[in-house]
């Protein structure tokens, strides 16, 4: 026995994948996220493959989680699918003490970050 299985939060045309702990601040990973969202997988994945950026790496695998997620437990089409959301939050913040003169110190805050990656299916317009 075990508790029911809930709800599909999501649509049937979507599929989620979520990232935790990602070793970034949510403000440098929302810049990295704004850069894929709206936009096709195909497109999305190339961005995030030539991007300087650091963590676009983990994004972008986050992206191909989701992905995978759509075509193998949902069956869509993985050729119209669109990065409907890409959102960012906050997670735990590690705090370290840094020595400073006369005997004080300084705190250093360590973010971490949770990447939530939501693909659509789109029929083309044609």
């Amino acid at each position: 026995m075990g508790k029911p299985k809930g709800e599909r939060r999501l649509a049937d045309n979507e599929a989620q994948a979520v990232t935790r702990n990602l070793r970034v601040s949510p403000i440098k990973l929302n810049m990295v996220a704004a850069m894929i969202r709206g936009k096709p997988v195909e497109k999305a994945l190339a961005d995030l493959t030539f991007s300087r950026k650091r963590i676009a790496r983990d994004v972008k695998k986050t992206l191909q989680s989701a992905i995978a997620n759509a075509e193998n437990n949902h069956g869509l089409d993985v050729d119209q699918l669109v990065v409907a959301e890409a959102h960012v939050g906050k997670n735990l913040v590690m705090k370290r003490w840094r020595p400073r003169a006369r005997g004080r110190a300084a705190r250093i805050l360590k973010p971490f970050s949770q990447l939530t990656v939501v693909v659509r299916q789109v029929e083309e317009a044609e």
